[in-house]
């Protein structure tokens, strides 16, 4: 049969292949009930998320599909299903509307920014500027980034607070971050 190092080769095999999903996934967390691959690019993962059809179906009204597929790095703080409903009755169909393209390309890209972020490199930068780190968006907004015990949040110009309730998404072209509000251009 199998001597000692060989039944040993073959369980130390068994266990590391068993254990690499369970590393890939604490790695890549599930995101609105989907696998998040880091081989794939931001948009290619996000269609795949219950909790992000709102916010895919506004980056396909806005065009900005060819760019959140493009090389990056990007950093996309990605409002739920959830944190659009909570915007004024009829507020996301208004923005769906091709007349409010560029209105909805701003807000969208108030989101994203041009960089590989993960949630380490924001804490170094929120303790290094005491406590609050200025983050400029693509977009042109600025959001101000704090901790909240654990967790990070980002407060827009007008003072919406968002929370990051799932960090460190990362994807082949940057990470994203889920959070809990849209955040918006100053009115």
């Amino acid at each position: 049969m199998f001597t000692s190092i060989q039944r040993t080769t073959v369980m130390v095999g068994l266990i590391a292949a068993l254990a690499a999903p369970v590393a890939a996934q604490a790695k890549n967390p599930m995101v609105g009930g989907a696998p998040m691959y880091a081989n794939k690019n931001i948009v290619e993962n996000a269609v795949h998320s219950k909790d992000h059809t709102t916010l895919v179906a506004a980056v396909k009204a806005a065009g900005l599909v060819g760019t959140l597929e493009g090389k990056g790095p990007y950093t996309v703080f990605a409002p739920t299903n959830e944190a659009f409903e909570a915007l004024p009755a009829g507020t996301v169909d208004t923005l769906l509307k091709p007349e409010n393209k560029a209105k909805l390309t701003k807000i969208l890209t108030c989101h994203v920014v041009a960089a590989d972020a993960m949630s380490k490199t924001i804490n170094k930068m929120i303790a290094d500027d005491g406590g609050t780190h200025a983050i400029k968006t693509v977009g042109g907004c600025v959001l101000q980034a704090k901790k909240d015990g654990k967790s990070i949040t980002l407060t827009d110009e007008n003072g919406t607070v968002a929370h990051v309730t799932i960090a460190d998404v990362k994807q082949s072209n940057g990470v994203i971050h889920v959070i809990d509000k849209v955040l918006l251009p100053k009115s």
